[in-house]
């Protein structure tokens, strides 16, 4: 699976640019997921490296859920059972009811989402 398309790439803000967003205000633009268990990066900011790989900020929920930076290569480098890798929510953000997905991301923090994935 291509988890990074042209059209999440033109969507992206750079990073820092949602800097001085309410949290409530900032827009998640896509989802990756361990299919297998554990572990949703929600990304808010998204640039290409100088060596090729994209760098991204967003919401990260593996045992806890919090703000921070990961890679495009750190999620590809990932293996899971049965050849498995992290994937991207192919229908993040078309659901004609995606806000219900608030609570599922933080309890205490409403966020805006996208209709790019």
């Amino acid at each position: 699976m291509e988890l990074l398309t042209k059209e999440i790439k033109a969507a992206l803000p750079p990073l820092y640019s949602t800097e001085g967003t309410p949290v409530d205000q900032k827009e998640i633009i896509c989802k990756f997921f361990n299919p297998m268990g554990a572990g949703t990066w929600y990304v808010v900011e998204g640039d290409q490296q100088p060596d090729g790989d994209w760098q991204f900020f967003g919401l990260v929920d593996l045992l806890e859920k919090e703000w921070g930076y990961f890679t495009l290569s750190e999620l590809q480098s990932l293996k899971l059972p049965f050849g498995m890798g992290i994937e991207r929510d192919i229908l993040w953000g078309k659901e004609a009811d995606g806000l219900t997905h608030l609570t599922q991301i933080q309890d205490v923090t409403k966020v805006n989402f996208s209709r790019y994935c």
